[in-house]
């Protein structure tokens, strides 16, 4: 018998149990939909917002605290904002909360500046909040170290400072920072590339800046450019040396090769007469071999008498003796 009390008590234990969690369970899931701490906020933050609306906002998965909050932001900064316009941003990817400090920092420095434009800039992917800080206090960009060469050959390198502000209605689809760097290079390569002397750049360093300011470089860009300043110019390579230096070793070497070739055609010119000359020489001796031949033949056939053939004979003779004597009398002479 106690044991089937035992058995009781403890079966109603385990239910008063089950049933205290059920209700904690249930209010937990009852707050968790229904907000109504955010609700009691709003209302007291002078937010008409219903407890259905954020209801809606749990279902479709839209934090209600991040709406109330910048519901209640933009409500106390004098700017009225709809729940269902920052549902739609934040649905869409948006950064509520930057969107709204935004505006109110658009507002508040007399900015133009409307939720439209400021949901497109941050869907864009740029800052919309930084786009407005930097159109009340611009902001310097520093070139990298741009080089160029003057007339005269010398190279300098400029670095400079372009103080640009944001230009919010090109915010969308204007040219970013990159294009804004390259534009004021390019300027800088022009400017100095126009001087005669690189010693006019170095005393006049402003007129580089006229000349890039002169050209209109924010056209088309997020920037508006408010000054450029030369922050640094130094001296680099004498490249016209350089280059005219290069030019004179490339001039060499064509004058040596042309040379070159001249000399192998001359050997070549050489060596063909040397092999001309070798067989001509041989047609003579060859020719010359076959005068005994002709004599011999001329006597056996009766043409040529043996008076006829010791007559030429001494005239050979003496054609030799001739020639040596010529030749002895002009080793004298020589001497």
């Amino acid at each position: 018998m106690k044991l089937l009390l035992l058995l009781n008590a403890d079966t109603e234990n385990m239910a008063l149990l089950i049933t205290v969690f059920g209700v904690l369970a249930g209010l937990f899931v009852f707050f968790y939909f229904v907000p109504l701490g955010l609700w009691i906020t709003a209302q007291f933050s002078g937010i008409r917002i219903s407890p259905i609306t954020l209801v809606s906002m749990r279902i479709r998965r839209v934090p209600p605290r991040l709406m109330v909050e910048s519901l209640i932001t933009s409500h106390k900064a004098g700017i009225h904002l709809e729940s269902d316009q920052l549902e739609a941003h934040y649905l869409a990817g948006g950064n509520v909360q930057l969107v709204v400090r935004a505006l109110i920092s658009a507002d508040k420095a007399n900015i133009a500046l409307d939720f439209k434009q400021a949901t497109a800039i941050d869907l864009a992917g740029r800052n919309v909040f930084e786009a407005v800080q930097t159109s009340v206090n611009p902001r310097v960009i520093e070139t990298p170290p741009v080089a160029a060469v003057a007339h005269d050959g010398i190279q300098l390198i400029v670095k400079a400072r372009v103080t640009v502000k944001t230009n919010i209605s090109k915010l969308v689809g204007g040219a970013g920072e990159a294009t804004i760097i390259a534009r004021v290079g390019e300027g800088i390569v022009t400017s100095i590339g126009s001087a005669k002397s690189h010693k006019e750049v170095i005393e006049n360093p402003d007129t580089i800046s006229k000349l890039v300011l002169s050209k209109g470089l924010d056209a088309g860009s997020a920037f508006e450019i408010l000054s450029i300043d030369i922050a640094d110019v130094d001296v680099g390579e004498n490249i016209g040396a350089k280059l005219q230096i290069e030019q004179a070793n490339a001039d060499l070497k064509v004058a040596d090769a042309k040379a070159e070739e001249r000399r192998a055609m001359a050997v070549a010119l050489e060596q063909e007469m040397k092999a001309k000359a070798a067989d001509s020489r041989a047609k003579v001796i060859e020719a010359e071999a076959e005068i005994p031949k002709a004599i011999a033949e001329a006597l056996r056939n009766g043409n040529l008498g043996i008076q006829d053939y010791y007559k030429m004979q001494n005239m050979q003779a003496d054609t030799e003796m001739r020639n040596s004597i010529a030749g002895k009398d002009t080793n004298k002479n020589q001497a």
